[in-house]
């Protein structure tokens, strides 16, 4: 079974950057979608970005403009940019592929 981890996750200051990875430990090809999803403490789990397998995207208000979310299949890999963040950006970021879920990466962003 295809199983799911994320990297990336850390501490920066508002305005910075951060750049998701969600690696796959099989072919993605197989998924026609993957999601990005975050929870923040004593919140619900949010969704924020898919990707469809033709590369159709979508994403939460909250993070349009600001996130990319990309997919490189031969490498197993989805990505998830993260640019201008917020301190409501903080949360445990975690990578979704049909039933698979990743154990999720920390994102922490000061004022």
């Amino acid at each position: 079974q295809v199983q799911l981890v994320e990297s990336g996750g850390g501490s920066v200051q508002a305005g910075g950057s951060l750049r998701l990875s969600c690696v796959a430990s099989g072919s993605i090809s197989r998924f026609a979608i993957m999601t990005w999803y975050r929870q923040a403490p004593g919140k619900q789990r949010e969704f924020i970005a898919g990707i469809a397998s033709g590369g159709t995207t979508n994403y939460a208000d909250s993070v349009k403009g600001r996130f990319t979310i990309s997919r490189d299949n031969a490498k197993n890999t989805m990505y998830l940019q993260m640019n201008s963040l917020k301190p409501e950006d903080t949360a445990v970021y975690f990578c979704s592929a049909g039933p698979k879920w990743g154990q999720g990466t920390q994102v922490t962003v000061s004022s």
